[in-house]
C-alpha cells in the first residue's frame, strides 16, 4: 500500500487501531515517518518511528513504563481488570526501584547455562513434534503450522523451563491468547473480561504450583523463583511472583510462537534462502535477526515522561506517552537500506524487537536458540512443504502474527 506523506500522523495512528491497519501497518508507519522521526500525534501523545530515536528513548531512565501509578491517573478502573493488575504486578510494567529489584531476581534464576542447557531438549522436542507433523499431514492432508508445531514447541520449551508438566501445556495456548489482550492497552478494554478470567486461571495455577514447589523444591525456573521469595532481604510479593510467572508463560512463548511463524512464511517468500537455511550451517543466526527485524513479534511499547526529556534534540514535554513503534524503527531507512527487504545477509542487523535497556526482554536468547534450531530442521525434514489454502491472522497490533497457517508437507 502507498499513501500519500500529506496523511497527518493523528490520522495514520487512528489507522493503526483499526483492522486493516492492524493487518497492514507498515504503510502507517511510514506516513507517521514522513513528519518525522519522533512526531507530535496530539497532545500528550508522541510516536517513535526512529531506529535511533526508539533505540534512546528505551534507555532512558527518566522515561518510565506505564505502571500502578501512571494507570491510576490515566484509567482509575484499571483495577477492576485482574488482567491489568497481573502484568502491573510484573517486572513488565514496573519502574526502579521495584523494577531493578525484581530484574535482579529473575536474571539470577534466567541465566546462559540455563538456557544452554536446554538446547539438547529444544532439539529432542523439535523432531518429536516433526513426528507428529509428519503423522498428522503424511497422507496429504493440509496441517496447521502455528496449532501443531508453532505453538507447541515454544510452550513446551517454556514448560520445560518453569517445570511445567506436559499435560498441563494443553490449555496454555487458549489462556495465554485471551490474557495478552491485556497487553494491547487499555483501548482494548471490550476484550478484557475474557482477559480476566484468563488471568485469574493462570494466578490460580500458579499459585498452587508455588505451594507445590515451596513443599518439594524441583531444578526449574519455579524453584529458583521460589528459593528468592523466600529469602531474606530483598524479594517478591506473592503477588508479584505469580505475577512475573504468568508473564514469563506468555513472553516465553507467544512471541516465539509468532517468530516461528514468521520464519517459515518469509522461507515461503523466498525459497533461495529456505534453500540456504536447509544447506548452510550457521545460516539460520542471520535469517532469524532478519526475521525479527522485517516481521518483529512485538511492533510497540510505551514510555511516559514525567519531567522535560530531550531525546536526539526533539523534547519530549513532562506528562506525555510515547508510543515507541519497535516494527517501525526496524524498518527506518536511515539505519537499514532498503528497509522493506528480507535480506538475512545485511551486517548489524541489531533489532529493536525485543527492546533495549532496563526492560530488554529476558528471554530473547531463548526465543532465538529455538527458531535457530526449529527452523532449519522443519525446512530439512520437510524439502518440498508449502502453503496450502488461505493464512489468518490476529487481529493484533502490539502482538500480531499468523492465526493459522495450513501447510502441505508435500
Amino acid at each position: 500500500m502507498t499513501l500519500s506523506v500529506m496523511m497527518e500522523p493523528r490520522e495514520a495512528m487512528a489507522a493503526l487501531t483499526a483492522p486493516e491497519g492492524r493487518r497492514d501497518p507498515y504503510a502507517y508507519y511510514d506516513a507517521i515517518r514522513a513528519h518525522g522521526n519522533l512526531v507530535r500525534i496530539k497532545p500528550g501523545l508522541m510516536a517513535a518511528v526512529g531506529h535511533a530515536e526508539c533505540s534512546r528513548i528505551l534507555r532512558e531512565p527518566r522515561l518510565l513504563v506505564q505502571d500502578a501509578k501512571s494507570h491510576d491517573r490515566l484509567y482509575p478502573d484499571w483495577r477492576s481488570h485482574s488482567s491489568l493488575r497481573g502484568f502491573t504486578d510484573s517486572v513488565l510494567y514496573t519502574n526502579p526501584p521495584d523494577h531493578s529489584r525484581m530484574r535482579r531476581l529473575m536474571s539470577g534464576a534466567f541465566t546462559p547455562r540455563r538456557v544452554a542447557a536446554l538446547e539438547p531438549a529444544i532439539v529432542q522436542m523439535t523432531d518429536r513434534l516433526l513426528d507428529r507433523v509428519a503423522e498428522l499431514g503424511g497422507d496429504g492432508s493440509p496441517v496447521d503450522f502455528m496449532a501443531e508445531f508453532a505453538y507447541r514447541l515454544p510452550v513446551a520449551v517454556i514448560g520445560e523451563m518453569l517445570g511445567v508438566a506436559d499435560d498441563d501445556q494443553i490449555w496454555f495456548r487458549a489462556a495465554v491468547e485471551d490474557v495478552t489482550v491485556a497487553l494491547e492497552g487499555i483501548s482494548r478494554v471490550s476484550r478484557l473480561d475474557a482477559a480476566d478470567r484468563a488471568m485469574d486461571e493462570l494466578a490460580a495455577y500458579f499459585g498452587r504450583l508455588v505451594d507445590e514447589r515451596r513443599r518439594h523444591p524441583a531444578d526449574d525456573l519455579i524453584s529458583a523463583l521460589v528459593e528468592a521469595h523466600d529469602a531474606a532481604g530483598d524479594r517478591f510479593t506473592r503477588d508479584e511472583l505469580v505475577g512475573n510467572l504468568v508473564l514469563l508463560l506468555a513472553a516465553g512463548f507467544d512471541t516465539t510462537t509468532h517468530l516461528l511463524g514468521h520464519g517459515l512464511h518469509l522461507a515461503f517468500e523466498h525459497p533461495g534462502f529456505a534453500a540456504r537455511l536447509r544447506t548452510e550451517p550457521g545460516f539460520a543466526t542471520g535469517y532469524v535477526e532478519e526475521t525479527l527485524r522485517i516481521a518483529a513479534p512485538v511492533h510497540a511499547t510505551s514510555r511516559f515522561a514525567e519531567t522535560d526529556v530531550d531525546v536526539l534534540g526533539t523534547t519530549v514535554p513532562a506528562g506525555t506517552k510515547v508510543l515507541v513503534l519497535l516494527a517501525a524503527g526496524n524498518r527506518d531507512p536511515d539505519r537499514f537500506p532498503e528497509p522493506h527487504r528480507f535480506d538475512p545477509d545485511r551486517p548489524d542487523i541489531q533489532p529493536l524487537s525485543f527492546g533495549a535497556g532496563a526492560h530488554f526482554c529476558l528471554g530473547a536468547p531463548l526465543a532465538r536458540v529455538e527458531a535457530q534450531i526449529a527452523l532449519p530442521r522443519l525446512l530439512r525434514r520437510f524439502p518440498h512443504i508449502a502453503t496450502v489454502g488461505s493464512a489468518t491472522y490476529r487481529d493484533r497490533l502490539v502482538v500480531p502474527g499468523h492465526d493459522q497457517l495450513p501447510v502441505s508437507l508435500g
